[in-house]
């Protein structure tokens, strides 16, 4: 009952309401964004946006259509992918190297100085050919679409779609072994 009566006074723009709500599901919300988003400054940043989203449109909530949580939650959630389909949030992942994401790909020497993933993954990549692992890092640890891939290797799409196809059937060969 206390929760609809601070809603009632968010939605007529009371900033202690507001200031309350913030305090309950701050928190949750920046969380459940950090899940997608997997920054936590660019998850701090767009909870700051999606609140102030809330604010502007506080009169659009509609308790018969839902909990008040729930509708937070699903503004967060569609801003955090927003944030991750985004261009400049793309960008900024190419130029990480893929081991900033897993280490994986890390040297020859590293795998036979008995340095070994978790999974055993990086067994399986490093027994790949060169052109399967740069491939594999660019579309699977760097983001890349197929068709940037194409443009970053200077190699038609088609090529790029069919190694890899290739290179996931080797993977998951070497896994049944």
């Amino acid at each position: 009952m206390e929760l609809e009566l601070i809603v009632a006074q968010f939605q007529k723009k009371d900033t202690v309401a507001f200031e309350k709500l913030y305090n309950m599901y701050s928190e949750n919300i920046c969380g459940v964004i950090n899940t997608i988003v997997q920054n936590s400054n660019v998850a701090e940043e767009i909870c700051q946006d999606v609140f102030m989203k809330v604010w502007n449109n506080s009169e659009s909530y509609n308790a018969s259509k839902g909990r008040f949580f729930t509708w937070i939650l699903n503004i967060a959630r569609n801003a955090a992918i927003d944030e991750i389909r985004s261009k400049s949030y793309k960008n900024s992942k190419k130029n990480l190297s893929a081991d900033y994401f897993v280490g994986i790909l890390e040297s020859k020497e590293d795998h036979e100085s008995g340095k070994e993933d978790i999974i055993g993954l990086k067994n399986h990549l490093l027994s790949l050919k060169e052109k399967c692992v740069e491939i594999i890092e660019l579309l699977y640890f760097k983001g890349f679409t197929q068709k940037e891939v194409s443009k970053e290797l200077n190699i038609p799409l088609g090529t790029v779609k069919t190694r890899n196809r290739s290179c996931i059937s080797q993977i998951r060969n070497n896994l049944a072994l």
